[in-house]
């Protein structure tokens, strides 16, 4: 008896699927939830518990949203619209950041006015962010009668003498036993004479809200595993070169059309200079151009054209496909060279998770849907009546 059509049947037609076109017929439950696995593979060597992966979206993906989406068992890969130098030190403040906790203050730099939005407490570094030499801070009631005077912060600051540092891998629950002993509200968390994080004490109990932290993705130095996007310019080449110094696990071809020469080129070179580093290409969405960027030698593949938020590839260049069919045609092909599939593009909500991994997909890659939210980048304004 047919009831419904089987995967062959529906993407073999010619048409064009997105996720919204299809819907999964349900069948019969014989498991509780907690007997389901979803652990899965970013790429050829990179295991993860979660088949959820950060966009290299500078509204998304940077430090602090690395090291939460590595200890849940997923992983971010940090955008590249910055500097080499910048991004390698979003790398390396990722992997420093073993207590995934996103501070709820604002930074400065010894030369700056007071910060347009903060917090409770403001916090002077020698660059303005993190990691840095910590050089003093600043309480609410000390810059209470500084607003709207035009003076450099740092002739305001408190000095560091009365500030608590603890080594930068103490866990959640010695960072809570500290800040009660010492009757502190906050403590600098501080790796090679630099502070990588600042923990105040409404963020431990914001982060005991998580879901149960397990082991999360960590690589073999013991730290928490981070992507980095790339270009296939010659200046990614040295882009690279520091991205690999930071620590990078893995490297993604940002592209919207990844079956390119530049592209090849750039595959081979990293697979010959950086022999134990994972590649991802694309993006991507038909048979032929993923089986080009396989016999190139990656790692992965990220499947999507013109199916994200924000991305105009359909409409300015008229090519492109739905996802639904991109992603089961991509994934057929790449399941019998071993390669994972990234399904990038199109995911707006739990359903459209669901309908990619069914697919073929061994993860989503999401953008919007973690926009916005507490660990990408951005600040709070606050607003006193």
């Amino acid at each position: 008896m047919e009831d419904g059509f089987p995967a062959p049947k529906t993407f073999n037609q010619g048409y064009s699927l997105t996720y919204d076109d299809v819907i999964l017929l349900p069948h019969y439950i014989d498991f509780p939830t907690d007997a389901v696995s979803v652990s899965t593979r970013l790429s050829r060597n990179i295991p993860l518990s979660i088949p959820c992966v950060a966009s290299p979206m500078d509204t998304v993906s940077e430090a602090h949203m690395a090291a939460s989406m590595a200890a849940l068992g997923g992983i971010a890969i940090v955008h590249y619209n910055c500097t080499s130098s910048q991004q390698a030190s979003i790398i390396r403040s990722a992997k420093s950041l073993r207590v995934p906790i996103t501070p709820s203050v604002s930074f400065a730099s010894p030369v700056d006015g007071l910060p347009a939005y903060h917090g409770r407490y403001v916090f002077i570094t020698e660059s303005g962010g993190l990691p840095s030499k910590l050089l003093g801070y600043l309480s609410s009631s000390d810059y209470e009668n500084l607003k709207d005077k035009p003076v450099k912060i740092f002739d305001y600051k408190r000095d560091c003498k009365s500030v608590e540092y603890v080594n930068w891998d103490c866990d959640l629950g010695k960072i809570e036993t500290l800040l009660d002993e010492k009757d502190s509200d906050f403590l600098v968390l501080e790796r090679d004479g630099e502070a990588v994080n600042v923990v105040v004490k409404e963020d431990v109990e914001r982060l005991k809200g998580y879901p149960k932290l397990g082991a999360g993705t960590v690589g073999a130095d013991g730290e928490w595993m981070v992507g980095a996007a790339i270009g296939t310019r010659e200046s990614d080449k040295e882009r690279l070169e520091h991205l690999v110094k930071a620590g990078a696990n893995v490297a993604v071809l940002d592209s919207s059309q990844g079956n390119s020469i530049y592209q090849i080129e750039m595959i081979k070179f990293i697979k010959k200079t950086y022999p134990q580093l994972d590649v991802i290409g694309g993006n991507v969405v038909t048979m032929a151009q993923a089986q080009n960027l396989i016999q190139a030698g990656v790692d992965g593949l990220r499947v999507g054209m013109g199916s994200g938020s924000i991305c105009t590839t359909q409409e300015v260049c008229a090519v492109g496909r739905g996802q639904a069919t991109a992603v089961y045609k991509v994934s057929s092909i790449a399941a019998l060279h071993g390669v994972p599939v990234i399904a990038d593009g199109g995911i707006s909500n739990s359903g459209h998770i669901v309908k990619a991994l069914v697919l073929g997909a061994s993860t989503v890659m999401m953008g919007s849907f973690l926009a916005g939210s507490t660990e990408a980048p951005g600040a709070y304004e606050y607003k006193r009546s």
